[in-house]
This record gives structure tokens, C-alpha cells and sequence, in this order.
């Protein structure tokens, strides 16, 4: 992550991108005076010794914070629950990995925007080819939309759990079984609070067996007509507070970055608070059981000493190298070059965008999925047998939580995180939308558009109460995990086009090493991307349009009403 004198010259490129092409409006607002000299205190730093030079560089963080709201939301939480509660400490070194790669390739990028100081959108369709930034910035608005949904999903879950645990029945998940003309819901609430939902069940009379453990879960879900969810009206008015609530928060500390300096520099304080209390609350649920932390098997799955646990199975395999490529989605490789331009930054903060993603990115996407899956394996959801269990939802897994800390203390602050997850990463999918949608559509950035666009995900407040169609995801699967890659290859044949950022492509050995670890980011996005694509999109396909067996009928003659 080291600056090299090739990645430091500020030669301009030969075609000269447009004076409407440069910049940001908000980058106006910012002193000229002062950016000179921040400039000239960053090439001071440089001679300081390694933690004054730290220290410096952390002070001065911003965009990398975007980054990490982004990627620290629902998708993050749930691989990180699944490979701690599979694997233990065996892939610890999975995450950091796939976040040190994915931050290699937006560095490359880094480098062509603050060497040009151009809008990257207006440059890939000019230096490379149009159909393709327009993709990639529908791409990008596509997956800031549904992935969207899970987010205040997850959100309303983690609040209907503090709910239970002050005794309000709010929801219940539903397995519909069919076994020739019977009809059995598995359900995963007791007996008594089952009763609750019995007459908004398709076929009120049937068997419900209640308190299934996650296992007898996993077993009967693949046998499943179909799996649905049914809300209380308390669970319903939980569910809207929580979202109603995180949506306001939002609005108002993203409608504050698209004002002005001074809002940019509200928007990342607030993103450093809601960063570091995940942080804290993860921590602290570790912190309880510190006492059974094996630190030497800690280590070892830092070094990837077991590397792919029983790599025999491809499905452990698949895991393994989806985590690897999906780390950094396609809205994040937009939002970042964009979130550079409005900071005001150029060729003179090279250095220490790249200490910004390392130190307002990596590291916290590290401690926070680290912690994750540490809390899986000393709380005892991960039993010590290397089995995939691909169906443990986070909120199921604070439920563990519950006797961590005394009483329901553990439980109550995990899912304190996992609010706090889903609130960073629902505002950084405003932001980027706020920047696209401008973008896509070729309109002169205002504070009003910017704040109108900033809302098209807010649709994804339904999520508190709903999923989407099955279709939705999976077409938004097929985009943007296919997308990837391809931007990979866009970032990485920029950052080499000598024609465009001149000297900045850099030169010698260094040269070589720095494309060697791109090209290996592109791999792994390419093969995670097929993986993802397989999984959630023909997978799905598959699924869904095999002939099934036709839906049983009910009758008060056949099913008794009493639960077992």
C-alpha cells in the first residue's frame, strides 16, 4: 500500500477530459487554501516516523468510511455468522483476505481518479466504452435497491427479538409440508405462541409442530412446499418503528453530505460512530467469554493453517471462494471514486487515500466479521463438528446469546450490532444513488437532485414486513454479481492506460507485483461471481420451475387441532 514515486506524477493524461467532467459541485465549496494546505502537510507526513505518520493519516479519513458502511450490512453479518458457526476459527482468514484484495482493486482506481481528477462514469465511456459505464451504473443502482430489503429486514428481526424477549409474540417462520393429503407447518416459535398464527395459516387445521431446533429446521426446509413468514400486529408495529426510525436518520445525515463540506464532514462522523459501536457491541459479546478463547487455534485460523476445511466437499469450497469474491460489490467500486471527488482530494492525497482504505476499511471490516464469527465458536454455536450450516440466520444465532453476560444481556447487544450494521449500510446505498442516478441520467449535480436521488432505495422500507419476489433477487443476482468482474477489468485496464493517466501507471517491478495481485482479484471475482450466479440465480431457476407436487387440501374431518 506503500506510495511509489511512478504512482506520484501528476502528468496530465493525453486526452483531456472536460472542465464538466472534473470534480464535483460540492468539491467547489470546499477552500482552495485549505486543501493546499492539507496538501502540504500530507508531503510533510511523509518524512515522519510510523505512527506520527498514522496518526496524521487517520485523522484525515473519509471516503474508506463509506466503504465499510456499505460492506458491513446484512450480506457480511449472515456469511460471517455461517463460517463461524460451520467452521470456528478455521476461516478467520477468509474475510481480511477477500477485503485486502477488494481494496486493492478500488486503490487502482484511486489512483486514475485523483491522478485526472475526472468523474469515472464520463471517463470509462469515453476511454473504454459507453454501454459499458452504463451498465455498470445500473449495476450499481440495481443492487443498492434490492440489496436494500435485507437490510431493514434484518434490522426488524434483530428488533422483533428484543421484542420476544420482553414477551411480545411477534412473528413466526412457517415450513409447509405436504405428505400426500396431510398438511404439516413446522414452525420455529413454541407451542402456545403458534396458536397466535394458526388462523392465518393457508390451512388452519393442520398439525403444527412447534420448537424445531435449527437442525430439524434444515432437515425438513428441503422438503418444503414453501417457507413464509406470519406477523403479529405488534410484530408488524415493531417492524415499521424500526424502520421508520433508521430511514429518518438517514434522510437527514445523507441529505446533510450532499450540502456541503461541513456535511460531508457530519456524514463521516456519524459513520465513524455507528462504525465503532458495532465494533464495541461485538466486542463486548466476545469480551464475556474471553476465558474461552483457544488463542492458539485463533492464530491458526488467521494464517489459514487449516486452509478449506474438508475441501473434499465442493460445497465448502463454494463458500470459501464466494466469500473471496464477494466482498466488495458493485456499488461500492462506484460509490468510492465519487466519494474521493467530493472530499476535494487529488494527486496530493495518493498516500493517504491508500491508508484511508486500509485503515477506515480494512480494519474495521476485519474486527467487525472477525468478532462475528469469534462470537459463533465461544458461545457454543459452532459445536466443534465441521458442517455446513448454511441456513443459520443471525438473529437465530444472538438467540444463542442469551445466557452471555448474564441473563439476556449477550442477546440484547448482538442485536444491537446487527441494527447498527443495517443502518451504515442503508445510508451508504443512498449516497451512491444519489451520485448515479445523476450520473446515468447526464443532469449537472444540485443539492436538490442529489437529495431526491439519494431515495430511490427507500422502497426497501417494505422489507420490515416483506421479501421480495423470488424473481427480483434473482435477476438482481444475475446483474450484479456479472457486473464484478467486468468493472474489475475496467479498473485495471485505466490504471494501465498509459494514454490516459500517463507516468501514474507506475513502471519497473513494482509495476508488475501491484497488476499481479489485480489480476488475482479479478480471478477471484470472476470465479466467485459465477459461483454467486450459480447459487442464486439457475439454482433458483431450477428450483422454482421443477414440477412440484400439487397442494394439498384441508379438512376439519382429517386434521386435528391440537399441536405436538
Amino acid at each position: 500500500m506503500s506510495e511509489t514515486p511512478e504512482l506520484q506524477s501528476t502528468r496530465q493524461p493525453e486526452t483531456e477530459p472536460s472542465e464538466a467532467e472534473r470534480g464535483l459541485p460540492m468539491t467547489k465549496r470546499w477552500d482552495p487554501a485549505a486543501l493546499e494546505r492539507e496538501a502540504a502537510e500530507l508531503r510533510a507526513l511523509e518524512n515522519q516516523p510510523f505512527f506520527r505518520r498514522a496518526w496524521g493519516y487517520l485523522k484525515r479519513t473519509g471516503p474508506g468510511l463509506l466503504q465499510s458502511a456499505m460492506t458491513l450490512g446484512a450480506g457480511s453479518a449472515t456469511a460471517s455468522v455461517v463460517a463461524g458457526a460451520s467452521f470456528g476459527y478455521k476461516l478467520l482468514w477468509v474475510q481480511p483476505l477477500a477485503m485486502f484484495l477488494g481494496i486493492c482493486m478500488l486503490a487502482a482506481l484511486g489512483n486514475v481518479v485523483l491522478t485526472t481528477g475526472e468523474r469515472p462514469y464520463r471517463a470509462v465511456g469515453r476511454e473504454l466504452s459507453k454501454i459499458l459505464a452504463f451498465l455498470w451504473a445500473l449495476g450499481t443502482i440495481v443492487a443498492s435497491v434490492i440489496w436494500h430489503f435485507p437490510q431493514y429486514g434484518l434490522a426488524a428481526a434483530a428488533a422483533r427479538d428484543l421484542g420476544n424477549m420482553a414477551g411480545v409474540v411477534s412473528q413466526a417462520e412457517f415450513l409447509e409440508m405436504g405428505e400426500g393429503q396431510e398438511v404439516i407447518y413446522h414452525t420455529r416459535t413454541d407451542s402456545a405462541s403458534a396458536e397466535l398464527f394458526r388462523e392465518q395459516l393457508p390451512y388452519p387445521e393442520a398439525y403444527i409442530l412447534a420448537n424445531r431446533t435449527e437442525q430439524q429446521w434444515a432437515e425438513a426446509a428441503p422438503k418444503a412446499q414453501r417457507q413464509f413468514t406470519l406477523f403479529t400486529s405488534s410484530g408488524v408495529s415493531v417492524g415499521w418503528f424500526i424502520g421508520v426510525l433508521i430511514l429518518s436518520i438517514n434522510v437527514l445525515v445523507v441529505w446533510s453530505y450532499g450540502s456541503s463540506p461541513r456535511g460531508i464532514k457530519l456524514y463521516e462522523w456519524f459513520l465513524r460512530g455507528v462504525i465503532g459501536l458495532m465494533i464495541i457491541l461485538f466486542a463486548i459479546v466476545v469480551g464475556g467469554n474471553l476465558g474461552k478463547i483457544q488463542w492458539g487455534e485463533l492464530m491458526k485460523g488467521f494464517i489459514g493453517w487449516y486452509g478449506i476445511p474438508q475441501a473434499e466437499n465442493p460445497k465448502h469450497v463454494l463458500l470459501v471462494l464466494g466469500m473471496l469474491g464477494a466482498a466488495v460489490g458493485i456499488n461500492m467500486t462506484f460509490l468510492y471514486p465519487y466519494s474521493l471527488l467530493a472530499k476535494g482530494w487529488g494527486p496530493a492525497h495518493k498516500t493517504l487515500s491508500r491508508w484511508d482504505l486500509a485503515m477506515s476499511m480494512f480494519v474495521p471490516f476485519t474486527l467487525v466479521t472477525s468478532l462475528i464469527m469469534l462470537g459463533m465458536t465461544v458461545t457454543g454455536v459452532y459445536t466443534g463438528e465441521d458442517v455446513l450450516r448454511d441456513t443459520i440466520q443471525p438473529v437465530a444465532a444472538a438467540q444463542s446469546f442469551t445466557d452471555v453476560l448474564g441473563g439476556y444481556w449477550g442477546r440484547i447487544i448482538f442485536n444491537l450490532g446487527l441494527i447498527a450494521m443495517t443502518c451504515s449500510a442503508i445510508s451508504a446505498h443512498m449516497v451512491v444513488c444519489g451520485f448515479t442516478m445523476c450520473e446515468m441520467l447526464g443532469l449537472r449535480y444540485t443539492k436538490a437532485r442529489f437529495r431526491l436521488f439519494a431515495l430511490t432505495p427507500s422502497i426497501g422500507i417494505l422489507g420490515v414486513v416483506t421479501k421480495l419476489p423470488f424473481w427480483f433477487p434473482v435477476v438482481a443476482s444475475g446483474i450484479c454479481f456479472a457486473m464484478l468482474p467486468i468493472a474489475y477489468v475496467i479498473f485495471f485496464l485505466l490504471n494501465n492506460k498509459r494514454s490516459y493517466i500517463g507516468d501514474a501507471v507506475g513502471r519497473g517491478w513494482r509495476r508488475v507485483v501491484w497488476n499481479a495481485i489485480l489480476l488475482l482479484a479479478i480471478a477471484l471475482a470472476t470465479t466467485g461471481a459465477v459461483i454467486q450466479i450459480k447459487t442464486r440465480v439457475i439454482d433458483e431457476l431450477r428450483k422454482r420451475l421443477a414440477p412440484g407436487p400439487a397442494a394439498p387440501t384441508a379438512s376439519a374431518d382429517i386434521f386435528p387441532k391440537a399441536n405436538s
